[in-house]
Parts: C-alpha cells; sequence; structure tokens
C-alpha cells in the first residue's frame, strides 16, 4: 500500500494481534498497560491499553490489498495483492511448520499484468483465494486460486516473462493457472464470499455488482449500480450486503436483488467520498463509515429493520457519530470478539488508538419502580441497597405512595369517608383536611334531607361562595366563661356563618354553637393544643384551662401545658397591664403555632386578628371557623378571597374548603358534581389514573374505581357493545342481554344472568335452536335467566342478594377466537390446567396460550 493510507487487519483467531499494512506490514500485540505483555516503549493506544510491536515484513513491496488466512493453521499467513496483479503468500516472524514453510513465498501470477484490488478468502474452503484484478482487454478480472496447486512445468516459461527483476524467487513458488477465471472483459474492485453458501462470490465490478457461483460459471446473477466499492456481508444477516460509492452508502438484499432497500447519504455534505464501510462483527445491524479527510465514524444501527423487508417501505435506522481521535482517520477495524471495540490509525502519523463504541442506553422504568436497561448484549436491573436514604427517597416518591394507597383500598371507604386519611399512612395533613371537608360535606347532605335543592349546590360550592351570599348577618356581644372578667366580645352569626362552621367540622345547632363534641373527639386524638385553642375562641377560658391540665398530665403530654395554663388564668383586657405586655412578648417563642394564636387572640385589639388569622402552621379550617365569628361582613369575604388565592397559588389541598368540588378548586371522583366530572381535565385525570392502576395490574381496584365512578355519573357507565347471539337468527340469548367482555385473543367469556327459579336456557329464545354444547360435558351451553317475564316475583319477596342474582362464574360462555371451540368456563379452566391443547378431538390448538393477558394474575389478588 506504497503511497496510499494504512490499513487494519485483525488476527481471525488470536484477539490481541492485529497488522498495520502500510509500505510494509507490521504485526503487533494489545494488551493493558503495565502488563507483562507490554514491553518498554510499547505503543500507547487509550488509557487502559497500549501495543507492542512483535515483527516487520518488508520482503513484499509495492502492496495494494492484504488478506489474512481464515484459518488456525498455518498461523498469521497473509496474501498479499501487489501492483502488477500477483499474489504473495508470507508470513510475519512466526515459527514454520512443513505446511508453512511450503506456502510462505508461493506467488500467483495472472496471464496479464495488472493492478490487484482486492483479495477474499473462502471462509469454508480455505484453498480458495479470490483476486479482483483491474480491466485488461478480453482477459478475466476475477481470479480464484487454489492455493494447494503445485507448479507446472510448461507454465515456467510465460511465469518467468513477468517475473519482477526485484524478486529471486524459485520457479517451483510460481502458479500462473488460476481455479476459476471470471469477470470477463471488466474490472473488479471488491469481492467478498458470501456466508450462506460457500460457493457463492459476490464481485463488484465495473458497472454492477454480480454473484458467481462456482458450480456454474456460465452464468451470473448481477444488477446494475455504482456502488460497487467495499462489499462486505453482514455476519448476523447473510442476505444483507453494504457497498458504497463515492458519496452514497447501499444496503442490499440479496432475495430481492433488483435495487437497493436502503440509500445513506452523509449528511450534511453528500459531496464526501466513503473510503470504507465495515459491519459490526460483534452486534446486529450496526454499520460503521468511514469518508475522505474525515475525523469522525459515521454508525448506522439496523436492529429495527423488518425480516423480511418490505418491497416499498425502508427499513428504520438510527444514526449517530463517535470521535475517536483528533486526526484524520485514516482506516479502522471492527474487534473481532470484544463487543463494540475497533482500533482506529490516523492518516498522517499512523497513530493508532484503541477505542470502544458505547451503547445508546434504553432505559425503561416499570410502574413499580423497577427500573431496568439494555447496554449491548447486557440487561442491568437497579437493585435498591437498602440504604436508608434510598429506603426514604423511595417511600417520598408518589408513584411509590399512590400504588401503596391504591393496593389498600384508598378511596373506597364510603362508610366512614374521613378514614381514608389513614389508609394514605395518615401523615399528610392536607391529605387529612381533604377528606374531611368531604366527610362534612356528606354529612351535611345526609343529615338534612329535606334541605332545598339551591342549598345543596351551596355546600359544594365552597365557603368562598357561602359568605358573599351571607344575609342577615346578626352582631352580638358574649361574656368569657370561667373567667373573673366579664368583658362582653363581639361576635357575628348568620345561616351561612353557621353552614360554614359546620363545614369547618365546628358542630352548631341553629345559630348557637356547640363544639362540646368537636372538643371531645380533639381530645381522644389527644391534640391538646387545638382543642383548647378552639374552646379559647368560643370564650371558654375555663374549659381550655382544664384541657391544658389534662394535657400535661397525660402519659405522653408536655409538662410545660400547666405553665400556659396557669398564665391563661391571669388573664386581663387592661392594655396596660403587665400581663398583657409580658404575653405579647412571649408568645412569639412558644413553639406550638395554636399556643401562639391563643395568646394573640387574648392580646389583639377587637376587629384586628391578624396574628390568628395569618398564623400559616393553624389549620385552614381553624383559621375559617375562627373568621366566621370574628370578622364583620366586609372583612370575611376580603379575607377568605386572600386566602383563597395563597392556596390556589400554593396548591395547597386545604383549600378544597374555601373553593369547594367546582372547577376553581382541585377536582375528586367522590363527591364531585356532574358538571366537574365532565370537566377534560378530570376526564383525563380518571383515564390516566385507571391506565395507572392496569399497569400495576389491580384489575380488581380498577374494576371497584369504575363501580364507584358509574354511581357518581351514570353517563359514565359503557354501554352494551357485545353480547352472545345466536348462531341462526343473530339475536341475543339473553333476556338482559348483559354481556362483560374478557379481553385477549384466546377466550372470551360471557354471562347470563340468574333468576329464583334457576330455569336454564339452552335454545335461542328468538328461533329455538338448541345452543352449542360444552366440549366437555357434551352439554348444551345455558345458564339461570336473571327475572324471565311472567314470573311475578320481586327481588325483593324472594330476598335476593347480590351474589345470587349474578350467575357463576363457572357457567358463563366461554370460547377460543382461534378455533371457535369452547364451553362452560368452569370446566375450561379446568381442562388447562392440566392440558396445553383444545379439547375438542383432532384440533391442536393452544388456546388458553393465545390469551396473554389471560395468563397474568392480578397483583392486587388474595
Amino acid at each position: 500500500m506504497s503511497g496510499s493510507k494504512p490499513d487494519i487487519l485483525w488476527s481471525p483467531h488470536h484477539p490481541d494481534r492485529y497488522v498495520i499494512c502500510d509500505s510494509e506490514l507490521g504485526l503487533y500485540r494489545i494488551g493493558p498497560v503495565g502488563s507483562a505483555e507490554t514491553k518498554v516503549g510499547s505503543l500507547p493506544l487509550s488509557e487502559e491499553t497500549a501495543a507492542t510491536l512483535l515483527a516487520i515484513n518488508s520482503d513484499t513491496p509495492y502492496m495494494k490489498c492484504v488478506a489474512w488466512y481464515p484459518k488456525h493453521e498455518p498461523e498469521c499467513l497473509l496474501a498479499v495483492g501487489q501492483a502488477n496483479g500477483r499474489v504473495v503468500l508470507t508470513s510475519l516472524g512466526q515459527s514454520h511448520n512443513s505446511t508453512c514453510k511450503e506456502l510462505v513465498g508461493k506467488e500467483f501470477v495472472p496471464k496479464h499484468a495488472r493492478q490487484c484490488n482486492t483479495l477474499a478468502w473462502n471462509p469454508v474452503d480455505s484453498n480458495l483465494l479470490a483476486a479482483g484484478l483491474d480491466k485488461h482487454r478480453a482477459d478475466f478480472s476475477v481470479l480464484i486460486w487454489d492455493i494447494s496447486t503445485k507448479f507446472s512445468p510448461e507454465a515456467s516459461v510465460s511465469a518467468e516473462k513477468i517475473r519482477l527483476s526485484s524478486l529471486d524467487l524459485d520457479s517451483n513458488s510460481v502458479v500462473t493457472k488460476p481455479l476459476y477465471e471470471l469477470g470477463q472483459n471488466d474490472a473488479c474492485l471488491s469481492l467478498c464470499w458470501l456466508l450462506r453458501d460457500s460457493k457463492l462470490l459476490l464481485a463488484g465490478m465495473h458497472r454492477n455488482l454480480a454473484i458467481f457461483d462456482l458450480r456454474n460459471t456460465s452464468q451470473k446473477t448481477f444488477v446494475n449500480t455504482k456502488a460497487i466499492q467495499g462489499v462486505t456481508v453482514d455476519p448476523h444477516f447473510h442476505d444483507r450486503v453494504a457497498s458504497f460509492y463515492e458519496g452514497q452508502v447501499a444496503i442490499w438484499d440479496l432475495r430481492k436483488f433488483e435495487k437497493p432497500v436502503l440509500t445513506l447519504t452523509e449528511q450534511p455534505k453528500p459531496s464526501l467520498r466513503y473510503t470504507a464501510v465495515a459491519w459490526c462483527p460483534t452486534r446486529t445491524g450496526l454499520l460503521a463509515t468511514l469518508t475522505r479527510d474525515s475525523n469522525i465514524i459515521r454508525l448506522y444501527d439496523m436492529q429495527h429493520t423488518p425480516t423480511p423487508i418490505g418491497d416499498e417501505t425502508e427499513p428504520t435506522i438510527i444514526e449517530r457519530s463517535v470521535h475517536p481521535c483528533e486526526t484524520q482517520i485514516g482506516s479502522f477495524a471492527w474487534h473481532p470478539f470484544s463487543q463494540n471495540r475497533m482500533v482506529v490509525v490516523s492518516a498522517a502519523n499512523r497513530v493508532m488508538t484503541d477505542f470502544i463504541v458505547f451503547e445508546r442506553i434504553s432505559l425503561a422504568w416499570s410502574p413499580t419502580t423497577a427500573l431496568m436497561w439494555a447496554c449491548g448484549r447486557h440487561l442491568y436491573n437497579c437493585v435498591e441497597d437498602g440504604a436508608e436514604g434510598a429506603e426514604s427517597a423511595i417511600e417520598k416518591d408518589i408513584a411509590t405512595k399512590m400504588r401503596q394507597r391504591a393496593q389498600s383500598r384508598y378511596g373506597h371507604d364510603t362508610a366512614q369517608v374521613w378514614k381514608n386519611h389513614l389508609l394514605a399512612g395518615g401523615k399528610d395533613p392536607q391529605l387529612k383536611s381533604l377528606w374531611f371537608d368531604l366527610f362534612y360535606i356528606l354529612l351535611i347532605q345526609t343529615s338534612k334531607k329535606n334541605m332545598q335543592q339551591t342549598k345543596r349546590s351551596v355546600v359544594y360550592s365552597g365557603i368562598k361562595n357561602i359568605v358573599k351570599t351571607s344575609s342577615g348577618t346578626t352582631e352580638s356581644r358574649r361574656c368569657w366563661s370561667g373567667s373573673d372578667r366579664q368583658t362582653d366580645v363581639l361576635r357575628y352569626t348568620s345561616e351561612e356563618r353557621s353552614l360554614a362552621l359546620q363545614l369547618c367540622g365546628w358542630i352548631s345547632r341553629g345559630p348557637d354553637i356547640d363544639v362540646e363534641a368537636f372538643l371531645r373527639s380533639l381530645e381522644q386524638e389527644r391534640d391538646w393544643e387545638r382543642a383548647a385553642a378552639v374552646a379559647l375562641f368560643n370564650l371558654d377560658i375555663r374549659r381550655a384551662i382544664q384541657i391544658l391540665n389534662r394535657g400535661a398530665t397525660d402519659e405522653k403530654g408536655d409538662l410545660n401545658l400547666n405553665v400556659v395554663a396557669m398564665a391563661l388564668s391571669g388573664y386581663t383586657d387592661e392594655k396596660s397591664s403587665l400581663w398583657r405586655e409580658m404575653c405579647s412578648s412571649l408568645r412569639l417563642q412558644l413553639k406550638n403555632p395554636y399556643l401562639c394564636v391563643m395568646f394573640a387572640f387574648l392580646t389583639s385589639e377587637p376587629g384586628s386578628y391578624d396574628g390568628v388569622l395569618y398564623e400559616g402552621s393553624v389549620a385552614v379550617r381553624d383559621r375559617v371557623a375562627f373568621a366566621c365569628m370574628f370578622l364583620n361582613d366586609t372583612q370575611l369575604p376580603r379575607y377568605i378571597d386572600k386566602l383563597t388565592h395563597e392556596m390556589k397559588e400554593a396548591g395547597n389541598l386545604e383549600g378544597i374548603l374555601l373553593t369547594g368540588l367546582t372547577k376553581e378548586g382541585f377536582c375528586m371522583l367522590k363527591g364531585s358534581a356532574g358538571d366537574v366530572l365532565k370537566d377534560p381535565r378530570v376526564q383525563c385525570w380518571i383515564e390516566n389514573y385507571r391506565n395507572l392502576l392496569d399497569a400495576w395490574r389491580f384489575w380488581h381496584k380498577r374494576a371497584e374505581f369504575d363501580i364507584h365512578r358509574g354511581k357518581l355519573d351514570p353517563s359514565s357507565k359503557p354501554l352494551a357493545q357485545v353480547f352472545v347471539s345466536c348462531n341462526f337468527c343473530g339475536k341475543s340469548i339473553s333476556y338482559s342481554c348483559s354481556a362483560i367482555p374478557h379481553q385477549g385473543r384466546g377466550f372470551s367469556q360471557y354471562g347470563v344472568g340468574g333468576s329464583p327459579t334457576k330455569s336454564k336456557v339452552t335454545s335461542c329464545p328468538g328461533c329455538r335452536k338448541p345452543l352449542p354444547r360444552c366440549a366437555l360435558c357434551l352439554m348444551n351451553m345455558g345458564t339461570p335467566v336473571s327475572n324471565c317475564p311472567g314470573t311475578g316475583k320481586s327481588e325483593e319477596k324472594v330476598g335476593l342478594t347480590r351474589e345470587n342474582k349474578l350467575a357463576q362464574f363457572n357457567n358463563w360462555f366461554t370460547w377460543c377466537h382461534n378455533c371457535r371451540h369452547g364451553g362452560h368456563a368452569g370446566h375450561m379452566l379446568s381442562w388447562f390446567r392440566d392440558h396445553t391443547e383444545c379439547p375438542v378431538s383432532a384440533c391442536t390448538c393452544k388456546c388458553m396460550q393465545l390469551d396473554t393477558t389471560g395468563n397474568l394474575v392480578p397483583s392486587d389478588s388474595s
């Protein structure tokens, strides 16, 4: 390869050896840096590897192409094609056995001298060596030599005429008679043996790609094209071939050889010319290309190519580039064994680089938070190491929380709605507030059945809209209960304010507020500070002191509550008193927010309660209830509007109390009004949640969710689209026409309701034709019919329950979508527990295996 760019050849059998072909042949061994294999003065290839020069061969001048012998013995045998057309067998400093000594130095000489462009060893019959030559009048350009051929004396004269004067070889080593001569009156620029058949040779001729069959050399298969250079067969797909011409790479399918299935163009400079293409030997469908004067290697991933390749549609490819070195690349070669590894040699200074082409990592995140990814031939699974930080991170993940809540039937408790926050863990105060809001709404609806429809809608509209409609507000002055000071405190009452207090949980009866039940519930929860604050806001200072004392003596109580109780007992309304001065300064040092607002309330001026209203750590419902009692009709709507804006901006679920179950606030399924459920956002959330439950395989939970949804929104119930019809008249065989389809390609089951008379439908009610028979029991199909006409009995009279109104699953119709055989569902399931084929004689259909969904087990099944 004198005067041309260098080339690289990996040893077909030694993973640590390769040859650099330039003006001479150099054999290198690659190894880790600092190991015994890499000597002092070795060439660094990367941070981890270096190459050591083992041997040099300078005895073969005018090299144009080189090919490595594919068999183990003789070792390191190379065929060198020269500028005069000769093919010389040589070796690189190896100890030669008798076979190798006979071959090394052997020459194969064409009839007419012309350049040898390419060489290719037959991978099966390794004695065959194909050589591609330039055109010479009417001579052949593809010569196939048999390296085991002996010298013919009559050929010595013609061989001597074309021998180079610089060579002094034994005439016995010259062979002039090729085994096959192909490609007459044309030039051959590239060759490769087809891996699917060792008798087929693909040649890039001057005007076409031709396939020669050595069993019939008079015929050839060819296609006219300019892409005749660098023909190479995909080692993983033997019918796929790549070739190139100037700025285009053509991908061929040998089964449909009329035109390329794909044409690749170098972007964004199609004028660049390709110099080499090579399939990755360790990776399916990965093609590497190199253009002239370039320092990048372009990769085309054809992993997604359809098989077989279609006539019209081009295969899908993924294109990327790698940058192995800064200088221009002269040549590259894939490592034959190491995955995605190549050695690159620069064009100018012959610097070599060992390079790994990293795969694009494909991540897959399962619905159960498991992470997997594929890299090359390896599949990795991310497993938590059990560290405290990792566990806390998983617990904080919203998907994990949603899955745990769905598994605990979160949201399905309809008897006591407020308990749903306990199913969610009970640690989220906002979620707790949300479920109590819904509980109080439903409580008001059920306790006041005679409430007008307008009043019912107001309950759903939230406190913001309730206070806006407030009218007839009454001012009243009440004295402190349990205090020596008989100071009057101004309070406000109205029907709307009472309704708001009910929604806040401060239960009211008429215009007078009775919070005793609420205080007892807080004491049971050991929420002493909040209970004391509520008692104080209701002007019962003695009850507040009692609650604080009880909290101090509790097993897990705070002894400092006694100090707070003592401070409350000294309350005075004198503005200049020492008590007010000390409480105003010390209240900010208290850690519990309810203790802070208690002293803020006692030290505030009438009508100015900012210390209570804007204490962010206090529950929204308590602040709103306080505002409803102590703010006038001007202050109250203004405060509620401001608080609503803050809740909406922060996305705080406690704001549901203010916005209500309307489009302005958060929308949810349970308890929402019909217009809210029809909102596109709500519909999107519902469908996504249903899909998420299906992805978790919580099919039972998703079914319960759909049932609750249907009760709240009857329009969401799907219409019956599938029913069991008669094969003769096409009418439904069920009086109720109820059907529950089972998705999947395998079995479908349909049930017909039951009746108290347990009558059987074994024939079509329309045409009276008999129904099909079960493949196992041979009885006519048919299940109990629900509510047969003329029975004259109602469900109440016979005491039917939901369970005996529905047909048993074992009696359902079931059949295979493929072979159309079937029977009772119970019989079919029992059969396929022990068998794989259809129970019908002579039918080999594997019915149950066709239904991939039916083979899955629900994750939420007990």
